[in-house]
C-alpha cells in the first residue's frame, strides 16, 4: 500500500506551515521519543548491572536487557503505524466541510470544531498499551523472583 501525504513519501515530505510541523513532531515524540528512550535507558541500565556487579546479578542484568529489547521492538512496531496515520487515504472526501461524525474510537473535545485534519486522528493503540503492560509486568515478576533468590 502506498502511504503518501500530498503526493510525497514519508522521507521526502516537508511541512508547509508551523501547525503541520508541530503535529508531525508531536507524533514523532510519542513513538521515537518516549518508547525509544525508555528502551535505550533499560538497555543502558542492564549494561551497568552487568559491568558493575558480581555474578549473582547477571540474571537481573539479562532481564533488563530483555526488557529493553522487547520495548525497542514494540516501539518500532508502533512507529510503523505513524506512517499510516499521516496519509491522504484517510482524509474525508470533501475538504470544505468537517465530517459529521468523528471517526471510530475518537472522542471530540471542546476546541476541535472546524480544525484542520492531519491524516487519521491521533489515537493511542490499545494493543501497544496492553503489550507494554504485559512485558513490564512479566519483567517485574521475574525481577522479584530473582531478587528473592539472592
Amino acid at each position: 500500500m502506498n502511504h503518501r501525504y500530498r503526493g510525497h513519501r514519508v522521507n521526502s515530505f516537508q511541512a508547509t506551515d508551523l501547525t503541520e510541523l508541530v503535529e508531525l513532531r508531536a507524533r514523532q515524540r510519542t513513538f521515537h521519543g518516549a518508547y525509544g528512550r525508555t528502551a535505550l535507558s533499560n538497555l543502558g541500565y542492564s549494561l551497568t548491572i552487568l559491568r558493575l556487579f558480581d555474578d549473582r546479578f547477571y540474571r537481573i542484568g539479562l532481564l533488563f536487557a530483555i526488557l529493553g529489547s522487547a520495548l525497542y521492538v514494540l516501539a518500532f512496531l508502533r512507529s510503523r503505524h505513524s506512517w499510516h496515520d499521516f496519509a491522504d487515504d484517510d482524509k474525508p472526501e470533501s475538504s470544505g466541510a468537517p465530517p459529521q461524525r468523528p471517526p471510530r474510537g475518537v472522542i471530540r473535545t471542546k476546541g476541535q470544531e472546524n480544525t484542520r485534519i492531519f491524516g487519521r486522528p491521533f489515537v493511542t493503540a490499545g494493543w501497544i498499551v496492553i503489550a507494554v503492560a504485559t512485558v513490564v509486568a512479566g519483567v517485574e515478576i521475574g525481577l522479584l523472583v530473582l531478587v528473592l533468590k539472592i
